[in-house]
C-alpha cells in the first residue's frame, strides 16, 4: 500500500464499529475446542455460508485473519474521516435470496440504487459524453450523437442481454452438473445429482431457438459481438469494460462475453442490471451478513489466522489449526480463502492426488488492477459536464465513470502494454464516487473518490517491483490522465491509497491479485471451477468444501458460492 496526505500524515487503518463487532468481542473470549463448521475467512462468501448454516442448525464458527471482516468487502478509514470500500466497490450481484433469506435489510442494509449509471466523456470532442440510465429513450438520445443507427439498435440489444442474463440465473443459484458423481459416485450420490441437471435444462427451454447466438456471445470476444449490434466507438468501448474489467484480457480475447454478461446478471431493488453503492460503504454489507449469522448464533473471530487443516488418517478434514497453536474440531471445514491458499497452503500435500496440485498451482490468476482510494476536497469538475455553481453533486457523478473509453483500441493498447510488462500508458480507468449519494463517507464538501483501473501487470518488465516509487509513477499517470478530463483534480487530492496487483495479494489474500480468486475464462468456469470433476464445493479431502470466488460462480460480490456450497455441506452433513 502506498499513501500520501497533504498536511494529513501518514494513512491510518481504522473501521467503525458495528452490531456484530460487539458480538465478536463478547464471543472473542468464548472460543470453543468443537463446532460442527469451521470456516476459513470472513470475506462475503464465508459470512453467507456461515448464516445459511447456522440458519439450518448446524453450530459454525469463522476464522478471520485480519482485523476486519468482509475480506474484499470492507470500509476502511485509511485517511482521517474518509471511509473507503477499499477493494470491492459497488452493488448488484448480490443474489435475490440472500437478501430475503438473511433479512439483510432488518439488519441495517442499505444501498443507494444509481440512476443515470454510466459516464463515458469525450476528451478531444469538447463537451461531447455519453450519459446512460434507467430512461431508453433518454439512452437513446445520448447514443443518436454517435449513431442513430445504434440509437435505434440500442433496446433490441439490451432485451437481448437481459434474456441472457435471464436464463443463465438459476446456473448460478445451484452447484454445477456432479460430473463425478454420474462417473463413480454412490448409488445415492447418482441419484441426488440428477437434480444438478436441472437448471441446464431450464437454461435451455429459456434460449430456445436463440441459443447460437447467445452460445456466440459466452464465446467470442466481446468485439466481434458488439460489432453485430453498434457502429459507434463510444458506444462500444463503453460497454465492452464490463468485458474485460477485473480480468487480464483484452477485447479481442475469445470468451469475453462472458465476462460482460457476469456484470450485466445482477440488479438492485428489483431493477434489473442497476448497480448501487451500500450506505456507509461496503463493509456495511459484510456487517449485515454477520450480523444475521451472530444473531442466530454463529461465532466469528477476527485475528484468528488459520494456519492448517487437520486431515485424519482416514483422510477427512477435522478442523484447523490456528496460527497461535489453538486447534478447532470440527465436522467440516469451508475455505473461503482461494484454491490456491486452501490447497497449496493450508493442507498437507500427501493428503491430495499430485495431479489435482497439479492443476491447482496452474490456475490462470493473473490480475490487471490497480485500485486507487483517493480522498478529495471538492467534486471533480469535468470539461465534458461543468460542476454546479454550489459545487453540489449533478446526475453524473453518482455514476461509473468511464475514462481512455472513447475507443476499443484505447482498451486494446493498454492490454498491450501490460502484455510488455509495462503499466498502461493510458489506462482504463473507471472512477467512482459513492459520497455523491452518501454523504456520510466524506467531511463536509469533501468526496471519497473510487479508481479501479487497469492494466498493471503483477511482475514488471526489467526486473522493477511494485516498490513505493513504481506505485506512485503510475499513481502520478492515472492523476494526470483524469486531470485531462477534469482540470482541478490533482489540486484536489488530499490523499491516496495505491493498490496494486501484489498488494491486492498481500492485503486480501488474492491470488495475483486477481479479484475472482482465478481467471473467469470458459475453462475455469461451471464444472471446470477451479478445476474439472471437482466443481461441487467438495474436494478430494473428504469434510472439506471451497465456498470462495474460485467455486462457481465464481467472482463479484454475489454471495451464490457461498449460499451453495452451505446447502451442498449440509446435504452431505445430514447424510453423514
Amino acid at each position: 500500500m502506498a499513501a500520501s496526505g497533504r498536511g494529513l500524515g501518514r494513512a491510518l487503518s481504522a473501521s467503525p464499529c458495528s452490531a456484530w463487532r460487539q458480538a465478536h468481542w463478547e464471543a472473542k473470549g468464548r472460543l470453543k475446542p468443537e463446532y460442527d463448521a469451521v470456516v476459513i475467512g470472513a470475506g462475503h462468501n464465508g459470512l453467507v455460508a456461515a448464516a445459511y448454516l447456522q440458519r439450518l442448525g448446524v453450530n459454525t464458527a469463522v476464522f478471520e485473519r485480519r482485523h476486519v471482516i468482509g475480506g474484499a468487502a470492507v470500509t476502511e478509514e485509511i485517511i482521517p474521516g474518509f471511509k473507503f470500500s477499499r477493494a470491492s466497490y459497488l452493488l448488484s450481484l448480490l443474489r435475490p435470496q440472500i437478501y430475503t433469506d438473511l433479512e439483510l435489510k432488518k439488519h441495517g442494509l442499505r444501498v443507494h440504487l444509481r440512476n443515470p449509471y454510466s459516464f463515458t466523456p469525450m476528451l478531444n470532442e469538447g463537451t461531447k459524453s455519453l450519459l446512460l440510465g434507467a430512461d431508453m429513450a433518454e439512452n437513446q438520445k445520448q447514443i443518436a450523437q454517435f449513431s442513430q443507427k445504434d440509437a435505434q439498435a440500442f433496446p433490441k440489444y439490451e432485451a437481448f442481454m437481459n434474456s441472457l442474463a435471464l436464463a443463465i440465473g438459476p446456473l448460478l443459484d445451484a452447484a454445477p452438473v456432479d460430473v463425478e458423481a454420474f462417473r463413480q459416485g454412490p448409488p445415492l450420490r447418482r441419484l441426488r445429482s440428477l437434480s444438478t441437471l436441472m437448471p441446464l435444462l431450464q437454461a435451455g427451454r429459456i434460449l430456445g431457438a436463440r441459443l447460437p447466438q447467445y452460445y456466440q456471445v459466452l464465446t467470442a470476444p466481446i468485439t466481434k459481438v458488439l460489432d453485430q449490434w453498434f457502429e459507434s466507438e463510444p458506444l462500444k468501448a463503453t460497454l465492452a469494460t464490463d468485458a474485460v474489467i477485473g480480468a487480464m484480457i483484452s477485447p479481442h480475447t475469445p470468451g469475453s462475453g462472458y465476462v460482460l454478461l457476469h456484470h450485466v446478471m445482477g440488479g438492485v431493488e428489483g431493477v434489473q442490471g442497476a448497480w448501487g453503492y451500500v450506505q456507509g460503504g461496503m463493509g456495511a454489507l459484510s456487517d449485515a451478513i454477520a450480523s444475521s449469522a451472530t444473531a442466530h448464533g454463529a461465532s466469528i473471530f477476527t485475528e484468528k489466522t488459520v494456519a492448517e487443516v487437520q486431515v485424519s488418517r482416514g483422510g477427512r478434514a477435522q478442523g484447523v489449526v490456528l496460527q497461535d497453536g489453538s486447534e478447532v474440531r470440527s465436522k467440516v471445514v469451508l475455505s473461503n480463502a482461494s484454491p490456491q491458499v486452501t490447497f497449496l497452503q493450508l493442507l498437507p500435500q500427501e493428503c491430495l492426488p499430485e495431479e489435482f496440485v497439479e492443476r491447482i498451482s496452474q490456475l490462470d490468476s493473473r490480475s490487471p488492477v490497480t485500485k486507487i482510494n483517493v480522498a478529495v476536497n471538492r467534486l471533480p469538475d469535468f470539461l465534458a459536464a461543468p460542476n454546479a455553481p454550489g459545487g453540489q453533486p449533478l446526475p453524473h457523478h453518482q455514476c461509473s465513470i468511464h475514462l481512455n473509453c472513447e475507443d476499443t483500441r484505447l482498451l486494446q493498447q493498454a492490454f498491450e502494454d501490460a502484455m510488455d510488462g509495462q503499466p498502461s500508458h493510458r489506462p482504463m480507468i473507471e472512477l467512482c464516487i459513492p459520497s455523491s449519494l452518501d454523504p456520510s463517507l466524506a467531511p463536509p464538501g469533501c468526496h471519497v473518490v473510487s479508481l479501479f483501473t487497469q492494466y498493471t501487470p503483477y511482475t514488471l518488465a526489467g526486473g522493477r517491483v511494485w516498490d513505493e516509487q513504481e506505485r506512485n509513477a503510475y499513481a502520478d499517470k492515472v492523476f494526470a490522465c483524469i486531470e485531462a478530463y477534469a482540470p482541478g483534480f490533482q489540486a484536489s487530492v488530499l490523499g491516496r491509497d495505491i493498490l496494486t496487483p501484489p498488494d491486492l495479494e498481500r492485503i486480501f489474500g488474492l491470488p495475483g491479485g486477481n479479484i475472482f480468486h482465478c481467471a473467469m475464462t470458459l475453462d475455469q468456469l461451471y464444472f471446470a471451477r477451479p478445476v474439472p470433476l471437482h466443481a461441487s464445493y467438495r474436494c478430494p479431502v473428504r469434510g472439506l468444501y471451497l465456498c470462495g470466488s474460485g467455486a462457481h460462480p465464481g467472482g463479484g460480490v454475489m454471495g451464490a458460492a457461498g449460499r451453495n456450497a452451505a446447502h451442498v455441506v449440509f446435504g452431505d452433513l445430514k447424510s453423514m
